[in-house]
């Protein structure tokens, strides 16, 4: 079966910095995939390669059989890429956005609108859709952005920490959108986050990456299992240790 991501040995430097240290792991179609490590692990960089943003120094990335540096715009059309940090037109209204943005993935008029629908309903927003983003709060806005990345019915969806900075309730219901969507349209996921009961109810399968190389990966179960630990926060503090 063709893997929905193939990552071999990724080397990535800053200058004199080494942020990938031979990443290596593969994805299966339909899975919801999670990166874990702390601030500067090398989850970030190994997403922006994914997304086609940056290049790797060494080692190769393929999604769904398309090589990542050599293919990159026959990957930018299968994906959708949400950035932790990326924002929306504050000037405009919720669905103003959301038809700006399906201009530039629809042809049509009548896939514009079947997009726009399908990502109203996705983010769950209502009638605050029709009020200015700039008077949306952070977990709105990202809740916006979430639907503006799925309405394209990516086959790979990379989502980078998708809840960092908001709060619970917002939260809940991103986690609820990803679950949701990726079990009704059978889309691939690949996110990073910090949140270890996030990854819990999310991941088919984890990665615990730190200074850019994977020490330990599994299903949330298995890890926990392996390492004796109450969740996977104690879990991870054991890899830590003991890398």
């Amino acid at each position: 079966m063709e893997k929905a991501i193939e990552v071999i040995n990724l080397h990535k430097y800053f200058g004199k910095i080494k942020a990938l240290n031979g990443l290596s792991f593969t994805v299966d179609p339909g899975e919801i995939y999670g990166l874990i490590g702390p601030n500067g692990a090398g989850k970030t960089t190994a997403l922006r390669i994914l997304a086609t943003l940056i290049r790797p120094t060494s080692g190769s990335a393929r999604i769904f059989g398309l090589d990542v540096e050599r293919e990159a715009n026959k990957v930018r059309r299968i994906i959708g890429y949400l950035p932790e940090e990326a924002g929306a037109y504050r000037n405009l209204s919720g669905t103003e956005y959301l038809k700006f943005i399906a201009n530039f993935y629809f042809r049509n008029k009548r896939e514009i609108k079947e997009a726009v629908y399908e990502a109203e309903e996705i983010s769950g927003l209502g009638e605050r859709l029709r009020d200015k983003i700039k008077t949306y709060s952070k977990g709105m806005i990202r809740r916006l952005l979430i639907a503006r990345t799925l309405m394209i019915k990516p086959k790979l969806a990379i989502l980078d920490e998708p809840t960092s900075g908001i709060d619970i309730i917002h939260a809940y219901h991103i986690r609820r959108i990803i679950k949701n969507y990726a079990k009704n349209y059978k889309v691939t996921i690949l996110l990073s986050s910090h949140n270890m009961f996030e990854v819990e109810f999310l991941c088919t399968r984890i990665a615990f990456i730190n200074k850019g190389r994977i020490l330990v990966e599994g299903s949330p179960e298995e890890i926990k299992t392996r390492y004796e630990a109450r969740d996977l926060e104690e879990a991870f503090m054991e890899v830590a240790r003991s890398a």
